[in-house]
């Protein structure tokens, strides 16, 4: 059984950092892409970042790209997400997942396992 347990949200001020981490178990974590999505209050979720199998490839929404930064580290089984320059507007309860191939998707059906999410509000 896979499980995805994200950690790092919080309340912050506009303009600081932060970084959530997603621990992955129950499979080969190197072997499948991950991503990050993430869903505001009324709001669809949306696609945030995404990386590749093997780091190589990343990919991000356009609201974050610039701010947002993805990475993995394959030994540790855990991805990341460094957030820097935090708006108002990206509060939201962010979910990890697992796709399920090596290839990076934005798409979020192509994601076969998620995490409970960890909440993410910017404000002053």
């Amino acid at each position: 059984q896979v499980q995805l347990v994200e950690s790092g949200g919080g309340l912050v001020q506009p303009g600081v950092s932060l970084r959530l981490s997603c621990a992955a178990s129950g499979r080969s974590f190197g072997g499948y892409a991950m991503g990050w999505f993430r869903q505001a209050p009324g709001k669809e979720r949306e696609f945030v970042a995404a990386i590749s199998a093997s780091g190589r490839y990343k990919d991000y929404a356009d609201s974050v790209k610039g701010r947002f930064t993805i990475s993995r580290d394959n030994a540790r089984n855990t991805a990341y997400l460094q957030m820097n320059s935090l708006k108002a507007e990206d509060t939201a309860i962010y979910y990890c997942a697992t796709a399920s191939s090596r290839a990076i998707t934005i798409l979020g059906h192509e994601y076969d396992y998620w995490g409970q999410g960890t909440q993410v509000t910017v404000s002053s």
